[in-house]
């Protein structure tokens, strides 16, 4: 496992020498979730200190006495009567994709006196079975974010569709953040992290290059 990680590490290196970004601007988010601890294991051994997981009972049960030292990203979707969970052990999450979800995590970061990275999940490709808020209704909703619940948008966060070119939606991803101020984007994964980072994803999601293909059943 942890040459798999090398290998994605040397990946990540090379894309931002090609892009022309500073060696160490992108932050690999290891894609954890489903993955049993025997694969996760050696990851965390060998020195990889940020995780993405997909669900808050999931990461906790994995996390819990493993915490210290680490960041753990919430990829997945959240649903209200799990924020205030995901609140008080996430250090990131990457899926505030509606008002209902904003107003009730703006009450928990508020109750649990906690600094909380936030990030704007939007649909890129407007897919009717994927989460996200719509590119057209981005700015309004990062604005309401901001101005009606005092919430701080660290970055936006998108999966562009599997059966496209990614690159033109990890650039209209860029514009949206461009125009609303808005510094990181969570963008790529493991078949596309290469063209994110050329586009100006500043964390790429990677799972399967690192951990090898889930297996679904057994989760």
């Amino acid at each position: 496992m942890s040459t798999a990680l090398a290998q994605v590490q040397a990946s990540i290196a090379e894309a931002e020498i090609r892009a022309g970004r500073p060696a160490g601007s992108v932050t690999l988010v290891a894609v954890s979730k489903t993955q049993p601890w025997g694969n996760v294991a050696p990851v965390l051994e060998a020195g990889q200190q940020v995780f993405g997981e997909n669900r808050v009972q999931e990461a906790m049960e994995r996390w819990r006495d493993r915490r210290e030292g680490l960041e753990l990203r919430l990829i997945g979707p959240l649903q209200t009567n799990k924020a205030r969970e995901a609140v008080g052990f996430f250090d990131v999450i990457e899926t505030l994709d509606r008002e209902k979800l904003a107003r009730v995590l703006a009450d928990e970061i508020q109750r649990a006196g906690k600094t909380l990275r936030l990030y704007v999940q939007v649909n890129i490709g407007e897919e009717a079975q994927k989460a996200g808020i719509a590119p057209a209704e981005a700015d309004a909703f990062i604005a309401a974010c901001h101005e009606t619940y005092g919430l701080t948008i660290e970055g936006l966060m998108c999966i562009p569709p599997f059966d496209q070119d990614p690159a033109p939606h990890f650039a209209a991803l860029r514009a949206i953040a461009a125009r609303n101020g808005v510094e990181k984007l969570s963008m790529g994964m493991s078949d596309d992290f290469e063209i994110a980072i050329a586009e100006g994803a500043t964390s790429v999601r990677v799972g399967s290059a690192i951990f090898g293909a889930r297996d679904y059943q057994a989760t």
